[in-house]
């Protein structure tokens, strides 16, 4: 059995019944509100993986709010989203983040002179989503929408080590094994091939710097589920590319105390799986990237780590031969289970990474600042009454889309209507 603790506290999974955590979490929330954010994009709305998470929502009396950021191109898809999320029991408000109200709202901050226009995908979703949480919940979870394994254990996990006082924790984040639910095969590549071999090589590289410890404690980094409180929420930034999840661990680093941190075994887990890309600017391969130069400006940040040509070129050497020596045990853990282990697609994955290692590297030393959207207190400061007025966006679109329906209006008159 797996007792091992790390530099954060880690939460095992050893079996226990979760219905008086569930009774526990459910008294809590009650003096305690609590929100659910599922940032998603339309197509996500067509899978059966978030019809089945709504399912299992359904049973969760802990969460207070369920949050989605959503991403439509029509009003008529803002319209199918709020129908499709309408059987929920909790307080839902479906954020349209690049729709008429709110796109109107960020050009008045524009106005300001805080440009948060330029901002797009996954990074701009969450920052909105935790404005409009922080105004009512104390305690905030959120996960992907593409989850396949989900069940009413995934925010119970996230959200019961928050609002428990004795605790102490601040942020809580989630890992779990990655295993095709049908394929029976290992997933997580980013995380297992390029992350972890790249943090060894780092800490072999730079020594066993107090940042690069820190990250090495997770046990999944790369995972999208997590929960914070709402005062940590208001004061992280967040870079807007696939370097969120570290480059989020990087804003905990800097703002709460380790022994205020947990991370939480979620169990066996599977979700929609990404291709590698053609090339550097695309798929896993642009995430890959993303990530080594989030982890590169972090280390100059906090570290005061200066970084050469030299230095590149010596991690994609000492990257290449970690990520050999994981690949073998990969393949020793998969055989014994019974899982399938293509070796040689994992070497000719590890090759491809590799060549990242040098173009991020390079790419980074020419341009080392890395744009972030900045944390809520900085945009609440140049505009007070934005988490309201966001939150007045929401209810309105979502009314405005209702009335559209009861009277049978066609799209073209409710975008009039809500422009």
């Amino acid at each position: 059995m797996d007792y091992k603790q790390e530099l954060i506290t880690t939460v095992h999974d050893f079996g226990r019944n979760l219905e008086p955590l569930s009774e526990r979490l459910t008294q809590l929330s009650q003096r305690e509100p609590t929100a659910l954010i599922i940032p998603a994009l339309y197509a996500e709305l067509e899978r059966p993986a978030l019809t089945n998470i709504r399912y299992h929502l359904c049973a969760c009396p802990f969460v207070s709010q369920v949050i989605i950021s959503l991403y439509a191109d029509s009003v008529e898809q803002y319209a199918s989203a709020v129908r499709f999320f309408a059987p929920l029991p909790q307080k839902t408000l479906v954020l349209w983040e690049n729709g008429p109200r709110v796109s109107a709202l960020l050009e008045d901050l524009k106005d300001r002179n805080l440009d948060l226009t330029t901002y797009r995908g996954k990074g701009r979703a969450v920052w909105l989503a935790l404005g409009l949480a922080t105004l009512e919940s104390r305690a905030i979870a959120l996960h992907d929408a593409d989850i396949v394994t989900y069940d009413a254990s995934y925010p119970l996990k996230l959200l019961y080590p928050l609002l428990e006082q004795g605790f102490g924790l601040a942020f809580v984040k989630a890992y779990y094994a990655r295993i095709g639910s049908e394929s029976r095969c290992l997933y997580g590549r980013v995380a297992r091939l390029f992350l972890t071999p790249m943090l060894d090589a780092l800490i072999e590289l730079f020594g066993s710097l107090p940042y690069l410890r820190y990250l090495s404690a997770y046990r999944y980094p790369l995972s999208g589920e997590f929960a914070l409180n709402s005062d940590l929420a208001l004061s992280m930034r967040f870079p807007a590319n696939w370097g969120l999840e570290v480059g989020m661990l990087a804003e905990v680093y800097r703002n709460v105390a380790t022994k205020r941190i947990a991370q939480i075994d979620l169990g066996v887990f599977d979700h929609k799986h990404q291709n590698l890309g053609a090339s550097s600017q695309q798929g896993l391969r642009k995430m890959c990237r993303d990530i080594l130069q989030s982890i590169l400006q972090t280390l100059i940040e906090l570290e005061r780590v200066t970084i050469s040509l030299e230095d590149i070129l010596a991690l994609r050497v000492k990257y290449c031969r970690e990520a050999q020596d994981f690949i073998r045990q990969y393949f020793v853990d998969a055989s014994f289970n019974g899982l399938i282990y293509d070796r040689h697609q994992e070497e000719l994955t590890v090759d491809l990474f590799e060549q990242v290692v040098l173009e991020a590297g390079k790419d980074y030393l020419d341009a080392p600042i890395r744009g972030q959207i900045p944390d809520w207190t900085r945009a609440l400061a140049a505009m007070p009454t934005l988490r309201e007025d966001l939150r007045a966006a929401v209810e309105q679109e979502t009314a405005e889309t209702l009335r559209w329906e009861a009277e049978g209006l066609r799209e073209t008159q409710l975008e009039q209507q809500l422009q």
